[in-house]
């Protein structure tokens, strides 16, 4: 099938470059020249592990082109995905659609013939209704099936994710749709994949109920650890105890310094506002975005407090700043929280990211970014590890308390056992530890 991708970032290129690889013609379009001048040369303006090999073969291959311009790419093309930001809007917090909308608008003047036109990018539900009418207002003889295919990548497993996925979900009015959708989706539906064909809305409200979900799942265990640290339990076997149980599971269960990245924190706020406009308010996702908000900067009081309430004038070494292992992601990262934090306090910070310190250094100003692990470490005062990165997970304890000014080892992410760390030394503060 020929295939066009609006918009060459994260959902967009990955989304893209796969569908390439199941053998379908697919042309990823951007409006910034200077991304797609890159992707041309092997570039990828995104850290994604085996991205740039699939993108090489594909391209080799001749399924997967780049351009820039949107009406060659649109015209022939038998489905266009809408796979633009959709980011919070300043001042309410709702999604910003302002590039969904304009992404309609142009493939409505120069689609032609029938087109089934996806909206690829999370969206509020509504937002096919609106797309539809946009496209039937700039170009009344438009022959279109608007389709909503919400996204279920997570970053640094993406490609994996989008060809062994849990489910595809396609949300449709116009049953048109139905056999060209499943055409695109063939290779993983021969894999039996599941595909869930549901009404446009309901489509819409399943990617924002099931992070809205994941998300509170994410807090609920934060708000145990904290009582496990009050009356001494360990957070770690109440996660294995609860996460056992079937109703339940496992996944999402690991205590933390809260939820960062570009869909959480943005679709629970999106979600939380669509429902009030609607007079239906979701108190449990409002309250979520609340307590993770807080949660954040309460890392950076816990640091504090391991230091005996006074950092200033300390060096703090920070491990890790993306969001989660295997990105450069830094969006709403808690690693933001906690160093500012350490700097209202007075603390000097030194970080280390394996592929996050570029986007970091746009976001976080007056800290020094060293080349690796232990050049932060040295004559620091207190490490602290934000982001479970796997090169973390196995300190030189040893060498590393030979270089600090005190053996301090906070560990948000709870990655070290902690008599195993206490054995070399250390003062260990984990998070819901007894």
């Amino acid at each position: 099938m020929r295939i066009t991708m609006i918009g060459s970032g994260y959902v967009g290129l990955v989304s893209g470059v796969c569908f390439a690889d199941f053998g379908h013609d697919v042309i990823c379009v951007d409006k910034d020249k200077s991304k797609i001048d890159a992707l041309e040369k092997g570039v990828m303006p995104i850290y994604e592990p085996g991205l740039d090999q699939i993108v090489a073969e594909n391209v080799k291959s001749g399924r997967l082109t780049f351009s820039t311009d949107v009406q060659n790419s649109v015209k022939d093309a038998d489905v266009v995905f809408i796979a633009v930001g959709t980011p919070s809007r300043r001042g309410d917090g709702h999604a910003d659609l302002s590039y969904v909308y304009a992404a309609a608008k142009e493939i409505a003047e120069h689609c032609t013939g029938f087109t089934v036109v996806v909206t690829k990018s999370t969206v509020p539900v509504g937002t096919g209704d609106e797309v539809e009418r946009i496209v039937k207002e700039a170009n009344p003889n438009a022959d279109i099936a608007v389709v909503s295919n919400p996204e279920f990548l997570r970053e640094g497993a993406a490609i994996e994710d989008f060809k062994r996925p849990d489910r595809i979900v396609i949300g449709l009015d116009d049953d048109r749709a139905r056999g060209v959708m499943t055409e695109v989706y063939r290779p993983l539906y021969l894999n039996q994949a599941p595909l869930l064909f549901t009404a446009r809305r309901t489509s819409e409200l399943i990617k924002y109920a099931a992070n809205g979900f994941l998300a509170m799942k994410i807090t609920f265990i934060n708000e145990i650890a904290d009582l496990c640290e009050k009356v001494g339990a360990n957070v770690q076997d109440v996660s294995r105890g609860i996460g056992l149980d079937g109703r339940i599971g496992a996944k999402f269960l690991h205590a933390g310094p809260g939820y960062g990245g570009s869909c959480f924190p943005k679709d629970t706020l999106a979600l939380a506002k669509t429902a009030q406009d609607h007079e239906s308010p979701m108190r449990l996702i409002e309250t979520t975005i609340s307590i993770n908000d807080n949660r954040k900067r309460a890392m950076g009081r816990k640091v504090i407090s391991a230091l005996e309430g006074d950092v200033r004038g300390k060096k703090i070494a920070v491990l890790g700043l993306t969001f989660k292992p295997n990105t450069d992601d830094m969006r709403d990262s808690p690693a933001i929280a906690v160093i500012q934090t350490l700097q209202d306090s007075g603390a000097t910070v030194a970080a280390y990211d394996p592929e996050g310190m570029e986007n970091a250094k746009k976001l976080i100003e007056g800290i020094e970014y060293v080349a690796g692990p232990y050049e932060a470490i040295a004559d620091a005062d207190a490490i602290v590890i934000v982001t479970e990165w796997n090169q973390f997970r196995a300190l030189d304890l040893p060498r590393a308390k030979g270089m600090m000014k005190s053996p301090v080892l906070v560990d948000l992410r709870n990655i070290y056992r902690p008599a195993e760390v206490a054995k070399h030394g250390f003062a260990y503060h984990g998070i819901g530890l007894n």
